[in-house]
């Protein structure tokens, strides 16, 4: 059994997420303690559970130790990842519901799917678009665009909007199942900068709203003689929910920036913040954008090949996420960070099972 000390690092739920994908995908029994040690409310939340329960379906694993708060886990597969169609609900993991991101669920299922043998329908319900994690926005425009091009074949659609605090949101996410090694990259150069997309959207608010967070970006980037087209939209919702979602697309590589409303927050300074961020990213002439960095790491972990890539900023997220990776001995992983470069040299043949 792998031990991983939750606390190491930046200490929060990405150690969890990696280390059950892959204890799914390669069948090695895994231990987890010290779980997001490094949170104000440690142990597992509702979206962390949910994960666990998510995982364990998979590959029928053995489980202790996943109830809300727990801070250690012992996750034992008992077989290879199965494809079928599934569906997870973050509100069941805690009683009066949750707005846990079904996103972080989504990332932790999402390659052991792809490396089973056929094809998933997963419907996951809960939050789609909350604070501190990947939007589905940024999952469609940026994650899974790159993803294919290592040979995932998965996409999601966006069936209700959920936001925090009530969440009430619902994705699809169908999946190609290919139990082959995955492809690797080389992504160094990004190109030029083709154009920038963006969404500006509420539920259950006026359409004025979603119009000045459009104008207000768009005039921006303009500015920046950056080419840009916003749509303002207005969506049916549980609850009240704004926010802006921007893709810049270059031509070897996608980046993707958000910024989410609250009550007392102008509208465009929603679209501000998230323009800044993009206006950064671009400065920078890199073709990845930190979010994406240590997303990156474990499918490339699970190719034939050494693959390479740069990265607007080293996070903590990534280096935590690298030394996941390390400790189930599948790949050797050299960050430099003064360049923002990452190497990613696979060790081990796939197919564990």
């Amino acid at each position: 059994m792998i031990n991983i000390d939750g606390s190491w690092g930046e200490g929060g739920g990405q150690i969890l997420r990696t280390s059950l994908s892959l204890a799914t995908i390669t069948g090695q029994p895994v231990r987890i303690y010290c779980i997001r040690a490094n949170r104000r409310k440690p142990g597992l939340a509702a979206q962390h559970l949910t994960s666990v329960r998510a995982a364990a379906t998979l590959c029928q694993a053995q489980v202790r130790g996943d109830t809300l708060g727990s801070m250690t886990l012992e996750f034992i597969p008992t077989c290879a990842p199965q494809a079928g169609q599934y569906t997870f609900d973050v509100t069941e993991a805690r009683e009066g519901g949750s707005a846990g991101a079904v996103t972080l669920i989504l990332q932790t299922i999402l390659i052991p799917l792809a490396l089973a043998n056929g094809n998933s329908q997963v419907i996951l319900k809960g939050g789609t678009h909350v604070a501190w994690s990947p939007p589905v926005t940024y999952v469609e425009e940026v994650y899974l665009p790159i993803l294919r091009q290592l040979g995932v074949q998965a996409e999601v659609k966006l069936n209700a909007w959920g936001w925090y605090p009530q969440g009430g949101g619902e994705v699809k996410l169908r999946v190609t199942g290919n139990k082959q090694p995955l492809g690797s990259l080389q992504l160094l150069e990004r190109g030029a900068l083709r154009q920038v997309r963006g969404l500006a959207v509420v539920t259950e608010l006026p359409s004025h709203i979603p119009q000045r967070m459009a104008n207000r970006a768009e005039n921006l980037l303009q500015q920046a003689h950056l080419p840009a087209q916003i749509k303002p939209v207005r969506e049916r919702g549980v609850a009240p929910g704004a926010g802006i979602f921007l893709t810049a697309e270059y031509e070897h590589s996608r980046a993707g920036f958000s910024a989410l409303g609250r009550r007392g927050v102008p509208a465009e300074r929603v679209a501000e913040t998230a323009v800044q961020e993009l206006m950064d990213f671009h400065a920078q002439a890199v073709p990845v954008d930190p979010f994406l960095g240590d997303q990156l790491l474990l499918p490339l972990a699970l190719s034939s090949q050494t693959s390479e890539y740069r990265v607007a900023s080293i996070s903590k997220h990534l280096t935590t996420n690298a030394w996941v990776i390390e400790q189930f001995e599948l790949a050797n992983i050299v960050v430099e960070e003064e360049q923002g470069l990452v190497r990613i040299a696979p060790q081990a043949e796939l197919g564990f099972w």
